[in-house]
């Protein structure tokens, strides 16, 4: 703050509180909006019926599981490549960055569109062959393998982003030699010396990936399936105290987990056997 201007000392206060009242202001309005019913007064039967509401707990955990095997998939993609890119061809990340970067540029719509066709086209021509029963696996309703696709495409631009910004502060290639100099394979190297330093990396990208399955609506709807949001817009014509009450309560846990993956990425093993070896906590 030494070199600071005493207008730009002003301007940064004021900044910070229009966006706190551009965010608060809907939120409250929201809450208020949940616990005053007219002629009732304050009460807060929004919230606690909102357990025993038929489909939430089963669009709950539907969404929660797509999140996590969307968080593997992408993980399990984006990882083994974005190393491989630093080792061998470092040529080829804007390849690999135009490709993460397509799901930013294709519509939603777009996108569902061409899922919905290639979904029809599937059983109409190949109804005698044996692709056909993986048609119709990929559309079960109980668990869409189908949207876990969608969702991982849907979910490259970000955590690509989130894992290359990790790689960049991490000598890859010094770790891999170190780890190979003791005797460790290729798989062992990248799981025992380069995951361990890419911890908080690895939790932006599932975070954000988490973040996008339970707030995603457009391409569930289309396809016609009933995760978490769009049992909350379903039941928002009906109750819509209690839709209101959902989204608060989702928005709410997603802010105390991203503060919570703050707190736990902000401390790398490193930086804390630092603090330590001087003394502090």
């Amino acid at each position: 703050m030494a070199g600071l201007t005493p207008l730009t000392r002003a301007w940064r206060p004021a900044v910070l509180g229009l966006a706190g009242l551009y965010f608060l202001v809907p939120l409250a309005a929201s809450v208020v909006f949940t616990v005053d019913v007219p002629g009732r007064g304050l009460t807060f039967d929004a919230y606690t019926r909102i357990i025993g509401t038929e489909g939430f707990l089963t669009s709950l955990l539907l969404s929660l599981g797509l999140a996590a095997a969307t968080i593997a998939v992408v993980l399990l993609l984006l990882v083994p490549a974005a190393v491989a890119l630093r080792l061998g061809a470092p040529r080829l990340r804007p390849v690999v960055e135009a490709v993460c970067s397509l799901p930013l540029v294709v519509p939603p719509i777009a996108f569902v569109a061409g899922i919905g066709t290639v979904l029809k086209w599937g059983p109409e021509h190949l109804s005698r062959t044996p692709l056909f029963q993986t048609f119709v696996a990929l559309q079960n309703p109980d668990f869409p393998v189908v949207l876990v696709l969608a969702y991982a495409v849907m979910a490259l631009p970000f955590a690509h982003r989130a894992l290359d910004a990790g790689l960049r502060a991490v000598d890859v290639r010094t770790l891999v030699e170190a780890a190979r100099s003791c005797g460790a394979g290729p798989v062992r190297a990248l799981v025992t010396a380069v995951l361990p330093n890419l911890r908080g990396a690895l939790m932006n990208a599932a975070f954000l990936t988490l973040a996008l399955v339970l707030g995603e609506y457009t391409v569930a709807q289309l396809l016609g399936f009933r995760p978490f949001a769009v049992w909350i817009v379903n039941v928002s014509g009906s109750q819509a105290q209690m839709s209101v009450a959902v989204s608060v309560l989702s928005l709410l846990v997603t802010w105390v987990l991203l503060l919570a993956l703050a707190g736990a990425g902000g401390r790398t093993p490193g930086a804390r056997r630092a603090r330590t070896a001087k003394g502090t906590p």
